[in-house]
């Protein structure tokens, strides 16, 4: 026996610590004095922090204990404090010292564990066969070969600690047992008991297995099932007499009920160890969430839902109109009592086109609204899987509906207002066309009889407001856009955008910068210049950016106490928001021959496209750079084309075509591709080899013909956006664009001198102005004479 020591006790109720066990303890209070207590002791004296471990009885102190080391002190992943212990050799608790800290100390005994006889080896090594048989059994292969290795009697012993077999009050009287051959003993002996019992267990269940056909024990299982949980009071969550009940009280179609209970026939025949079982069940829980005959009723008042969309947004009276027509016809049919819900080709499907920026999204929450139904956003940019819209064959793994059938889900009616987000980024792979399977979602001669990949079933998608939106619909298949009935939002003028942002920016980005009208306050001046000079867009997103960040530092000024008040008026701007981004530069790009100003559509909106042409000597030939598509280098060609057959009447040599001739749009890293340069490539042209400059203040489009003639192009309204924006006062259309003019705004026809025309020699007649006195065309050497 050593000599007694001196230690913190830390008592534990959870848990039977046994010489070299290695344990987390969670630190409660009296744990966290008992541990505070033995690190103060140990920077005292420079020893390792020891604790004495030992479990905590009722009625009584514990007799013995064990002298653990503190290894690490910090926190479990929940947050609660944790130590981890690494216990020693077995203790004798004495009679109470006093020590640092709030913790309770003793002193203690290390006691003598016994001398290795043989008899002691003789049962080491059979409750090493023992235990090492039952973990070999369990397939505890690795714990197994470390219980192998041991070769101390003693630690072997202590390894019960582990054992989950074992009850506290045995592991707690094996802590007691100082004596090694009797520790053996009482470990062999219970080690002996389980694995008799689990032997029995073993046998029994092979016995029963062997004896019973698969379906006898399934049906015997079954039976035991049902009488536990009837005698438990529980009902059956997963069994077919559930799924029958709730077949009955769901009001579904009779076709969708009939394949109902023909599934849970299935899953009545079927095991619950089966994999199909678990789909079965997956599917019925999905046919049966399905509201088959839950629909919202539309408010049919015609002039509230006017005036939920025009509090909602500015301006898209189109959109606005199309809306106000379909609830009409709603009312009218309701009113003479004729079916209004249901149905086929009773719903409705409108594609909103248009730059971003411009609302589209948020118009359809704004529809759904003005109708009094539910709304669900579809987002489908990116989606390149069929399934995704027709949902997976049952018979894959992981297998969903689409996600047509899970907005009906989630929006719990079978009208709700469905937004199909970014229909024009569809992209389509290996895995199919998800386009191709939007024809039939989208077909309302079609879609009352929608059929999901994953249901199996019809499903009626009649009576569902599906509203698209799209940036581009150049990049939407001609068959799916046939589909649709296309509203274009082609962009907003100067004062919409202040309009907008004087009525829905400027609250809401007060109210997100924790501001009131009273602290900030913007003037309609300042946010024209940030609508003119500070933005190019078609929609209102960067303009809103924009007053964020000046939010943003009016905010910080009047947090820092320079100012109890905030006014932003146009002299402001520069320190808030920086200096302006976009100044007119038509007349710069347009003052020297070969240079012409065109219009042009992007995804982004209308915007101003340059053509700039030069000639160099060398091998003759036509060079077109730009970034430019397989369309816009025929035009080119084209416009060349037609040039070298007129070069008579528009006084230009022959020699001047023998040299090389470069097209080029600048900003080369943007793609462009489409039939609206030709007219502009013409002019272009025709300025360089005359040394006739173009008017700065004009712009065109349109796309000519080897003949001459002035073709229709599109995007007329976006593109006289953009010119008005850029500060052009004249525009060239094609003739048959003159019914366009009907969609444009009457204050940018009011700013803009807009002529149709049918020849491009009506556009180089007014567009092109006479060249400076002395001045040399660049083509030939006397220079050539103006027309």
């Amino acid at each position: 026996m050593t000599n007694p020591i001196q230690l913190p006790v830390l008592f534990l109720s959870d848990v039977v610590v046994l010489p070299g066990m290695v344990v987390r303890v969670e630190l409660d209070e009296p744990a966290r004095a008992a541990i505070d207590a033995a690190q103060l002791a140990a920077r005292e004296s420079g020893d390792p922090a020891q604790v004495l471990v030992a479990p905590r009885l009722e009625d009584h102190y514990a007799s013995y204990g064990v002298v653990a080391t503190v290894e690490k002190v910090g926190r479990f992943s929940g947050g609660a404090p944790a130590a981890v212990l690494k216990a020693g050799g077995r203790a004798r608790i004495g009679s109470g010292v006093t020590g640092p800290g709030a913790a309770l100390w003793v002193e203690v005994d290390e006691v003598d564990t016994g001398t290795v006889t043989d008899e002691v080896r003789a049962l080491a090594d059979e409750y090493k066969s023992l235990v090492v048989g039952l973990l070999q059994r369990r397939e505890a292969w690795q714990v197994a070969d470390t219980v192998t290795r041991i070769d101390d009697p003693a630690i072997l012993a202590d390894t019960a600690g582990y054992a989950p077999w074992l009850s506290d009050d045995r592991k707690r009287q094996l802590l007691e047992t100082p004596d090694v051959a009797e520790r053996l003993r009482l470990v062999v002996e219970w080690t002996r008991d389980h694995v008799a019992e689990s032997e029995v267990s073993d046998k029994i269940d092979s016995e029963v297995r062997e004896s019973l056909e698969k379906s006898q024990r399934e049906f015997l299982l079954r039976q035991q099932l049902a009488a536990i949980r009837k005698e438990l009071g529980e009902g059956d969550p997963e069994g077919g007499d559930d799924y029958r009940s709730r077949i009955e009280a769901a009001d579904v179609p009779d076709a969708v009920r009939e394949a109902l209970l023909r599934e849970v026939d299935k899953l009545e025949r079927s095991s619950d160890q089966s994999p199909e079982a678990g789909w079965i069940r997956t599917w019925l829980d999905t046919v049966l969430d399905l509201p088959w005959s839950v629909r919202t009723e539309d408010d049919n008042d015609v002039a509230a839902a006017r005036s939920v969309l025009d509090a909602d947004h500015h301006g898209l009276d189109e959109v606005k109109d199309r809306i106000t027509e379909y609830l009409a016809v709603r009312a009218r049919r309701a009113e003479r009592g004729l079916e209004v819900v249901g149905g086929r080709g009773s719903g409705a499907v409108v594609l909103l086109a248009g730059p971003p920026g411009v609302g589209k999204t948020s118009l359809g929450e704004s529809v759904a609204r003005a109708l009094g139904r539910k709304f669900v956003r579809v987002a489908l940019g990116g989606v390149r899987d069929e399934a995704e819209v027709r949902g997976h064959r049952r018979t894959y793994v992981g297998a969903l509906p689409g996600r047509i059938v899970r907005a009906i889900k989630e929006a719990g009616s079978m009208n709700p207002v469905v937004l199909l987000d970014e229909v024009d980024k569809v992209g389509s792979d290996y895995r199919g066309d998800p386009a191709a399977a939007l024809l039939e979602v989208l077909d309302p001669a079609q879609n009352h009889t929608f059929r999901d990949h994953y249901l199996e079933l019809d499903l009626d998608l009649s009576d569902v407001l599906f509203i698209a939106t799209a940036n581009d619909i150049g990049s939407i298949p001609a068959a799916l856009l046939d589909r649709m009935e296309l509203v274009s939002i082609d962009g907003y003028t100067e004062e919409d955008k202040v309009a907008i942002a004087r009525d829905f920016l400027v609250p809401r980005q007060l109210e997100r910068a924790a501001l009131t009208a009273d602290e900030v306050t913007i003037s309609d001046d300042a946010l024209r210049e940030i609508a003119a000079n500070y933005t190019r867009e078609a929609g209102v997103r960067q303009v809103e950016r924009l007053l964020a960040k000046a939010f943003r530092k009016a905010t910080a000024q009047l947090a820092a106490g320079s100012a109890t008040r905030v006014d932003i008026d146009v002299a402001s701007l520069v320190d808030l928001i920086g200096r302006p981004r976009f100044t007119p530069d038509v007349a710069e790009r347009t003052s020297v021959p070969g240079v012409a100003t065109g219009l042009a559509v992007t995804g982004m909106g209308g915007d101003v496209l340059y053509v700039e042409t030069s000639v160099a000597t060398g091998e003759p030939g036509l060079t077109v750079t730009g970034q430019l598509g397989d369309v816009m280098k025929e035009s080119a060609r084209i416009a060349l084309s037609w040039v070298r057959s007129h070069a008579d009447e528009l006084g230009i040599p022959a020699s001047a075509f023998e040299r090389s001739i470069h097209v080029h749009f600048p900003a080369g890293a943007v793609p462009k591709d489409g039939p609206s340069a030709g007219v502009t490539m013409v002019t272009a042209l025709v300025s360089l080899l005359t040394g006739r400059p173009v008017r700065s203040d004009i712009a065109m489009t349109g796309e000519v013909t080897l003949s001459g003639r002035v073709l229709p192009i599109g995007g007329v309204k976006q593109k006289l956006l953009a010119a008005q924006r850029a500060g052009v006062a004249e525009v060239f259309i094609p003739e048959r664009n003159r019914p366009d003019l009907d969609d444009v705004p009457a204050e940018i026809l009011e700013q803009l001198t807009v002529t149709p025309v049918g020849a491009v020699t009506e556009i180089l007649e007014r567009a092109l102005v006479q060249a400076a006195a002395g001045a040399e065309g660049v083509a030939g050497e006397g220079g050539v004479a103006a027309a």
